[in-house]
């Protein structure tokens, strides 16, 4: 499950994004104002890092956009970091590109191939916890009797607006910019539904 602290933070994850997915190569969204659409989380089984992915609109288009939230910078990944921010609860945070983290990468996997399914969201406020209402249902072709392998993780690269990333003998697919239509792959996929957009959008495949 994932907590959400009731918190204030300075700047919001939107204001982050503003300054950072125009200046992405797969982002067509010219001036148009960004417009949250909704969100789901992944579980980091050991508790350190928050993984939650924003479906972002701008104009007429859809943007994917997943995202790892940590107490420290990961080595290495300076290129990923889309900002940091200050969480009144957790302290210093630095947000970044989720295809570049390890962490999101290997829930990602699990994802697609067993269909573990998305967090449930929690909210602490308080001393009392709350169930929050998902923005977003995801889905997946995967089994849950597959087996996810070790993943020997490389690094992404990104080509017309498709992240492709290296994890051994295999490779996932993210998709930046979403195709309404719901011509989701034939191959292992995710998909996505929110609120307007009933028909499921692939978001990442195998």
């Amino acid at each position: 499950m994932a907590i959400v602290y009731a918190a204030e933070l300075r700047p919001s994850k939107m204001e982050l994004l503003a300054q950072w997915l125009p200046q992405q190569l797969w982002f067509h969204g010219g001036g148009s104002p960004l417009v949250r659409l909704g969100s789901f989380r992944f579980d980091d089984p050991a508790g350190e890092v928050g993984i939650e992915t924003q479906l972002v609109g701008a104009g007429d288009r859809v943007y994917h956009v997943p995202l790892t939230y940590r107490g420290a910078p990961l080595e290495g990944a300076q290129e990923f970091l889309v900002g940091t921010m200050e969480h009144s609860v957790l302290g210093h945070r630095w947000v970044y590109d989720a295809t570049g983290d390890p962490v999101y990468v290997a829930e990602l996997a699990a994802a697609l191939l067993s269909g573990k399914p998305q967090a449930a969201q929690f909210r602490e406020s308080g001393g009392k916890i709350e169930t929050l209402p998902e923005t977003a249902q995801l889905s997946s072709t995967g089994m849950p009797e597959t087996a996810v392998p070790t993943l020997e993780i490389s690094a992404p690269t990104t080509v017309g607006g498709i992240v492709t990333i290296p994890v051994g003998a295999l490779a996932l697919y993210v998709l930046r910019e979403l195709e309404l239509s719901g011509e989701v792959p034939a191959t292992t996929a995710l998909s996505v539904t929110w609120a307007g957009q009933t028909t499921p959008v692939a978001i990442a495949s195998l």
